[in-house]
C-alpha cells in the first residue's frame, strides 16, 4: 500500500486484512456460539428470573460487538461500496443486527428470540461444509416441489382406491379420502406396515398387490428420486464452492494502489523538463571536427581533433 494512497483505500486494506484472518473469524464464530449458549440459558426460568440483568447486559454486548463486526466488515468495502451490498450474508447479518432495535419487535419477546436465534445460522458463514450444504437446500428447493406434487398425486389415487376398497371394512384408515391419505402417508415411512398387510389379508390376497405396489412406488421409487435430487443440488453447491475458490485465488485481492494521476503527470512534466535542458545543452555544445572535412571557421581544433570547449566541458582525458 502506497503511503500517498487515499485513506479511504489505506482503510479499506487494513479492515479486509483483518477480516481474511483466521483469528477475526474464530473470534466472531465464538460469539455466535456464546450467544446461543445464552439463548439457551434463558429457557430455565428460575435461571433467567434470578440473573435477568446479567442476561439483558449480556444481550447489548452482544449487540455491541455484532455491530463492531459488520462496521469492520463495511469498512472493508470502503473502497467498493457496492460489494458490501451484493454479499447476501451481509445483507443476513444487517437484518438480523437491524432488526433487534425496531420498536415493535423489542415489544414482542417470541419475535425477538426467534432473531436472536437466527444469529446462530451465521455459523455458516464460517463453516465451509454447513454453507454448501445450505445452498445444496436451496438449490434443491425447486426439485422438491416437483417431487412433492408428484407424491401427492400418488398418494391421493391410492388413497381413493383404498377408500374404494376399504371403506366399509376398515373405517378408521379408509373411511373418508382425508383419513387413507393420512393412512399411507404413515405408510411410506413403513410405520405400521406389517399391520395394514395383516388386517388385508383378512379381507382379500389381492390387498397384498395393493400394499405391495404403493410401498414399492412411494417408499422407494418416489424417495429415491428424492434423494437423488439433494445429492445433485449438494453437487452443484460444491462446484459452484469450487468456482467461487478458483476465481477467487485467480483474481486475488486489488492491486496495491500505486502513484495517483496528478503525482504521474508532476514525474512526467518533470522528465520531460530535463529532456529539454539535455536537448538544449546538446544544441549548444559545437560538434567535433570529421577528418574528412574542414574545421569550422574560427574553431580551434586541438591536435586531438576535439574542441577546446568540448575539452572544457567533458574535463581532462582519463
Amino acid at each position: 500500500m502506497a503511503p500517498s494512497a487515499p485513506p479511504r483505500i489505506r482503510l479499506a486494506a487494513r479492515c479486509r486484512a483483518l477480516v481474511d484472518s483466521p483469528a477475526f473469524g474464530a473470534g466472531v464464530l465464538a460469539l455466535i456460539l456464546c450467544n446461543a449458549v445464552l439463548l439457551g440459558a434463558e429457557t430455565y426460568s428460575g435461571f433467567a428470573a434470578a440473573h435477568r440483568e446479567l442476561l439483558a447486559g449480556a444481550e447489548n454486548l452482544f449487540l455491541t460487538l455484532f455491530g463492531v463486526e459488520l462496521a469492520v466488515r463495511a469498512a472493508a468495502c470502503a473502497d467498493r461500496p457496492k460489494a458490501f451490498l451484493r454479499d447476501p450474508w451481509n445483507l443476513f447479518d444487517l437484518a438480523v443486527l437491524l432488526a433487534a432495535f425496531l420498536p415493535v419487535v423489542r415489544e414482542n419477546t417470541s419475535v425477538l428470540r426467534l432473531l436472536r436465534l437466527s444469529r446462530v445460522l451465521r455459523t455458516a458463514r464460517f463453516l465451509p461444509q454447513l454453507r454448501v450444504l445450505l445452498i445444496a437446500v436451496g438449490r434443491a428447493v425447486p426439485g422438491t416441489l416437483s417431487f412433492l406434487c408428484v407424491g401427492a398425486l400418488v398418494v391421493y389415487v391410492y388413497a381413493m382406491v383404498g377408500w374404494m376398497c376399504f371403506a366399509d371394512s376398515d373405517p378408521v384408515h379408509f373411511g373418508s379420502v382425508g383419513r387413507a391419505c393420512l393412512t399411507l402417508f404413515l405408510l411410506t415411512t413403513m410405520d405400521g406396515f406389517a399391520d395394514a398387510v395383516r388386517a388385508g389379508l383378512e379381507l382379500s390376497r389381492l390387498t397384498l398387490l395393493y400394499y405391495a405396489s404403493y410401498v414399492l412406488l412411494a417408499s422407494f421409487v418416489l424417495v429415491n428420486v428424492l434423494i437423488g435430487v439433494v445429492l445433485g443440488s449438494l453437487e452443484e453447491a460444491r462446484e459452484q464452492e469450487r468456482q467461487a475458490r478458483l476465481d477467487l485465488k485467480q483474481q486475488g485481492r486489488p492491486e496495491p494502489v500505486g502513484p495517483t494521476s496528478a503525482e504521474l503527470r508532476a514525474r512526467l512534466a518533470e522528465a520531460r523538463r530535463a529532456l529539454d535542458e539535455v536537448e538544449a545543452a546538446l544544441a549548444r555544445a559545437p560538434h567535433p571536427a570529421r577528418p574528412d572535412r574542414p574545421c569550422d571557421k574560427g574553431a580551434a581544433v586541438p591536435a586531438g581533433g576535439v574542441p577546446a570547449e568540448l575539452q572544457a566541458v567533458a574535463g581532462p582525458p582519463a
